[in-house]
């Protein structure tokens, strides 16, 4: 268990990224012992976790600006039984709505993300987002311990029987709209868990003088899973997501 990975940032309350070079944590796997403090905290933790675990959940509960669905990314590779293996991982963790992810790069050398540098050295990984705003909230905290216990009965590492996701939601197809235009204010228009329809308006973007500067509109119908949930915004940084359900088959 991993208390706190990226301590510099949980302990100044950045946002995305480390104050000590202005990296993401999570888009430098698998590191480098040489580079930035954020290369360094990769390095250490794929050599000392995920090349000595036999599973991996990557627990996330959302930035201070993040407003979203508890979900987690089944993350896809080139091996069928692996895949396997991790959609039943992702199902132990009990979280309804699971994003069927096979966009992560097949590059070892370049992972970016730590549940995909597990993936690509062969170990079972999911990635799980559950909690909101910076939030400690009891409903969160409470899904977060449960959906670990669960993992550890479906391990068989404790007594009991795993309480899988019941009903689950498949996402099949999933977007992050970025903000494109300016420094400055975001206003939503809808919130976390809504169904949106193709083109819908899902928020805007002002300068700080006021003028609205960008409508951004969902990319097609489907689920929010998150959305910016606080004024700021920066050019290049995420503003919401949405997810397509996948059909019955």
């Amino acid at each position: 268990l991993v208390h706190v990975a990226n301590l510099p940032s949980f302990q100044k309350r950045t946002i995305y990224y480390n104050p000590s070079d202005w990296k993401n944590l999570n888009r430098v796997f698998p590191g480098d012992p040489a580079g930035t403090l954020s290369q360094r905290i990769a390095f250490v933790l794929t050599e000392e976790v995920v090349n000595k675990c036999d599973a991996l959940v990557d627990m996330h509960c959302g930035d201070g600006n993040e407003a979203l669905i508890p979900y987690s990314y089944w993350m896809l590779s080139d091996d069928k039984a692996l895949d396997a293996r991790t959609r039943e991982l992702a199902l132990a963790f009990g979280l309804r709505h699971i994003i069927i992810d096979a966009t992560r790069t097949k590059d070892r050398a370049d992972s970016k993300y730590l549940g995909n540098t597990a993936i690509l050295r062969g170990k079972e990984a999911v990635t799980t987002e559950a909690g909101f705003l910076g939030r400690t909230d009891e409903e969160s905290i409470v899904r977060n311990v449960e959906g670990a216990l669960s993992v550890l009965r479906h391990y068989g590492m404790i007594a009991g029987k795993p309480a899988p996701a019941a009903d689950p939601v498949w996402i099949d197809k999933y977007e992050v709209v970025n903000n494109t235009v300016c420094d400055g204010l975001f206003t939503p228009k809808a919130a976390m868990g809504d169904m949106v329809t193709e083109g819908q308006v899902v928020g805007v973007v002002e300068d700080f003088t006021g003028t609205v500067r960008a409508e951004l509109k969902a990319p097609f119908a489907g689920i929010l899973l998150y959305i910016i949930g606080t004024p700021p915004t920066s050019k290049g940084e995420p503003l919401f997501e949405v997810g397509r359900i996948k059909k019955s088959e």
